[in-house]
């Protein structure tokens, strides 16, 4: 007998009435007809099976924050950075692990499945990693929360930000972060990198720099993070987030920039929502999209994976824990409107993010992990464009979240009549 059988599902490469069987937390089987008997029985009705969503870029410390202690009225990213120094003096440790349970509650029933979170280490008593850590513990049943060393206001530029980093490490952060463009010079910043890759080095982690989240074409340090990582064996262990600066750099320099993240095997996550946000505001008109080169870095054989970054704190008011919305706007800011390339912005919120996150046992797979999703959506392209319901929820072979199918009820005309989106343009 199995644990759980989901029935007649669509599979994200195209397989039809596919019925997935779960045993002891694991895809135990995956084809046509099983007729063996299971203490849980899911209807797909046709419907996609998708591995969960990955978010690899968030700020879990912050969330759920907004207005406290004031509004960003600018929008800019450097007063949302400076009304975030604001607020971490002034919350406590439990104000932070109830925004980031109450966060990611909401982000598991939308289908997340993992979380890579930054986490501010320039407060000297450590509130926010001491919460994260917390959280970490207590959602590691339903949730994989990867958490990142993240010197907020600069690695050298905060003079006790590197010791602090350290402390963290020690306490069992598990990635190490950076953000070199907020340092005092462009020197300073190609030193943080150095450091924050040797770190790495030294404890087998992994990197994750904010880098380059600038409209200046001259921050560059995604050239020194390629470097360094090839210089201490990093390859595969390394990423560079957000990028932004390479949308306003030279296209000369951009075609030597791009084969050198490739050979270095540096990862890129974009934040999509953010980016086309933050990004720009010194503009007027033609105003920059702000959101780096997503199809030319795919194209080039770079793993992109999209996060979301934010929600409801200094730098976004809005957000509800969708990857669905981040793939929505990631395709239409990089203007990925054939039917691959729209495919393809799925993955960058599943498999390629769920890769750069290093998780195992990930995917729709007989052996993997029995943890996915079910959308009320035919495939990928309509789960973007409906932004799609989630009808179930599975975490290691149990339902963990799961809804009724959203229709409307029609009532012009002779008879009312029952409207399924997902249909109606099919």
């Amino acid at each position: 007998m199995f644990d759980l059988i989901a029935k007649n599902a669509t599979l994200p490469d195209g397989q039809t009435g596919m019925d997935i069987a779960c045993k002891d937390g694991k895809i135990a089987a995956i084809e046509a007809g099983i007729t063996a008997e299971a203490k849980d029985v899911i209807d797909a009705g046709g419907n996609l099976v998708s591995p969960p969503f990955i978010d690899p870029h968030f700020h879990m410390d912050a969330t759920l924050s907004l207005g406290r202690p004031r509004m960003n009225v600018s929008g800019t990213l450097l007063e949302g950075i400076a009304l975030w120094g604001e607020l971490k003096p002034v919350q406590t440790v439990d104000e932070i692990v109830e925004r980031a349970m109450r966060y990611c509650d909401l982000a598991v029933s939308k289908g997340m499945g993992a979380i890579r979170s930054h986490v501010d280490t320039c407060d000297d008593t450590l509130k926010g990693v001491e919460a994260l850590l917390e959280v970490r513990d207590k959602v590691k049943d339903y949730l994989d929360l990867q958490l990142v060393a993240f010197p907020q206001d600069g690695l050298l530029r905060s003079p006790t930000a590197l010791e602090n980093t350290k402390r963290a490490l020690d306490l069992g952060v598990d990635v190490v972060g950076g953000i070199p463009h907020f340092e005092r010079t462009m020197a300073d910043g190609a030193q943080s990198v150095r450091i924050s890759c040797e770190l790495a080095a030294e404890r087998g982690l992994m990197v994750d720099v904010h880098c380059d989240e600038s409209d200046d074409p001259l921050s560059r340090h995604i050239e020194t993070l390629a470097y360094e990582t090839q210089r201490l064996g990093l390859q595969g262990r390394v990423t560079g987030s957000h990028l932004t600066s390479m949308h306003s750099m030279d296209n000369y320099y951009v075609s030597k920039l791009i084969p050198l993240i490739l050979e270095a095997g540096v990862h890129a996550i974009p934040n999509p929502l953010i980016n086309i946000m933050l990004q720009g505001r010194h503009d007027s008109y033609p105003k920059r999209r702000g959101q780096t080169r997503v199809p030319e870095l795919r194209d080039a054989g770079v793993t992109v994976g999209f996060g979301s970054d934010c929600m409801m704190d200094p730098w976004y008011s809005l957000g509800k824990a969708d990857m669905l919305d981040v793939a929505f706007m990631g395709l239409h800011v990089a203007q990925l409107s054939s039917r691959a390339d729209m495919a393809w912005c799925f993955d960058a919120v599943t498999v390629n993010s769920a890769q750069i996150m290093g998780l195992e046992g990930y995917g729709v797979e007989t052996g993997c992990n029995a943890n996915f999703v079910l959308l009320q959506a035919k495939d990928k392209i309509e789960a973007i464009r409906l932004r799609a319901h989630r009808l179930a929820v599975v975490r290691q072979g149990k339902i963990i979240a799961r809804s009724q199918p959203v229709k409307t009820e029609l009532l012009t005309g002779d008879a009312a009549r029952s409207l399924d989106e997902a249909q109606t343009a099919t």
